[in-house]
């Protein structure tokens, strides 16, 4: 390296999901020695579909979860192709598999277009070697408790092989977690749920619509989950009814709801009755056979240990610099993945280069007071919005992700790529049912694939239909 503070450090990852293999691949560019430490039998996270969710905890409270991924048969991906993968390789189509836009199951059982394509990119950067899979971190922690804010500081990382039942302790100079948010179910709070006799159980475990034929089911939560569990559900149940916290939807919801006779929209529940009686703040109600929260999830790292200075409070992890860096431990200890609302594979690229680059010497962050007042004047300004605690990670912001990249030199996302994901977010409002396989955008793809990320392929000899 040119720099004369170069510094090659010993690196754990935690998690092979896409965040956890972009980490890897820019942590070794940059010199860096990287172990990655993943539970499951290969890459993907939470992109590696499994159907065995039987004996998991319906609804997700139980301390420890069997399945990590909550991915459900049929889904598809919300957002086309050409703006989800990674700048350098892109997520083009490849002769023989699912060549749609918003690939998804198709004829490959149990995986998705896109596991495959991780899984090229894996193979590609010559990842596997890095990775040491059915390993579960039990612990993560300072080398010496004491040595916060240190510029030596070193963390203990615990490990178990889940088939031999091997515990392994190693430090490490620094550890990049990236173990996916999208698996500790998040539930609401509503009088008698505890009391409820029938089924109830959370989107997590839901795989397909067939256990649920000729049963009236009640939805909770209209947000992506919800409303493609119940479109696919009309085909099988009696009756879906989907609980909203608002009855202002958007029109391509309208056109479904008014397209089905079994679907129906109702506000937030009131309360849940022993025998069956779903009441809606409204006053109707309904006798239900199941009821499915489709309520999103929660952060969750029960393996690390802060001493308190990361915290969770209401879904909010911090205090973390940019989503990132928590300012007395940084950059030794990083997240990666934590943000939600963006362009997910370009940021999560853009982190990654970040750190690698803080770690070998390259750049600098701030000081720790300066970037603790960045995090409360940013807290400050998301209470002022009025945006709720626990949505403190969501970004939906194309200039923020611009302003974190240039921190590094990353480039800003091309204007192809926003309009493109604009105009995918407009066709769902206006016709949630067919958006994935007819749109508008033919002259934005035609730019899309003319630009640098389609045009210097990956392994394959790729082409993307028009």
């Amino acid at each position: 390296m040119a720099s004369e503070n170069y510094q090659s450090k010993n690196v754990c990852v935690i998690g092979a999901g896409p965040s956890g293999l972009v980490a890897a691949r820019e942590l070794r560019n940059e010199g860096h020695r990287v172990v990655v430490l993943e539970q499951n039998h290969d890459v993907g996270g939470q992109w590696l579909y499994d159907p065995n969710v039987e004996g998991e905890d319906p609804l997700g409270r139980a301390p420890t979860l069997k399945v990590h991924s909550s991915l459900y048969t049929s889904l598809r991906l919300m957002f086309p192709r050409e703006i989800t993968g990674f700048t350098d390789f892109p997520f083009a189509v490849e002769k023989g598999r699912d060549m749609r836009r918003f690939p998804g199951h198709e004829r490959f059982p149990g995986h998705t277009e896109l596991l495959l394509y991780l899984k090229d990119f894996c193979d590609w950067f010559g990842l596997r070697e890095l990775i040491r899979f059915n390993t579960r971190v039990s612990y993560v922690g300072m080398l010496d408790g004491d040595a916060v804010g240190c510029k030596d500081l070193k963390w203990v990382v615990r490990s178990v092989e889940k088939k031999t039942e091997i515990f392994v302790e190693e430090v490490f100079d620094a550890v990049v977690v990236a173990s996916g948010h999208y698996s500790k179910p998040r539930l609401p709070s509503i009088k008698g749920m505890d009391a409820w006799k029938r089924k109830q159980m959370h989107s997590h475990i839901y795989r397909v619509p067939e256990p649920f034929r000729d049963e009236v089911v009640v939805v909770v939560g209209n947000s992506v989950s919800g409303q493609d569990i119940s479109m696919e559900l009309v085909d099988v149940a009696k009756a879906i009814y989907l609980s909203a916290k608002s009855l202002d939807i958007s029109e391509g919801l309208s056109k479904v709801i008014s397209k089905h006779e079994n679907l129906h929209l109702r506000p937030q529940i009131e309360s849940l009755q022993e025998d069956g009686n779903v009441l809606f703040v409204n006053g109707s109600w309904v006798i239900a056979d199941t009821i499915i929260y489709c309520t999103g999830y929660s952060y969750i790292f029960p393996f690390l240990d802060t001493k308190g200075i990361v915290a969770i409070d209401d879904n909010r992890v911090g205090p973390l610099y940019e989503h990132t860096f928590p300012p007395s431990l940084a950059p030794s200890l990083s997240f990666i993945g934590i943000a939600t609302k963006i362009i997910a594979f370009p940021f999560f690229e853009s982190q990654a280069k970040w750190i690698a680059q803080l770690l070998s010497g390259k750049t600098s962050l701030p000081s720790r007071d300066d970037m603790m007042h960045s995090i409360k004047e940013f807290y400050h300004s998301r209470e002022i919005a009025g945006i709720p605690k626990h949505n403190t990670h969501e970004i939906g912001d194309f200039e923020y992700c611009d302003r974190y990249g240039d921190d590094i030199g990353f480039p800003r996302l091309e204007e192809w790529r926003k309009k493109i994901c604009l105009s995918t977010i407009r066709n769902a409002e206006t016709d949630l049912e067919t958006y994935k396989d007819s749109w508008d955008d033919h002259e934005l793809l035609q730019e899309a694939l003319q630009s640098p990320h389609f045009t210097q392929l990956g392994p394959q000899d790729l082409d993307f239909p028009l």
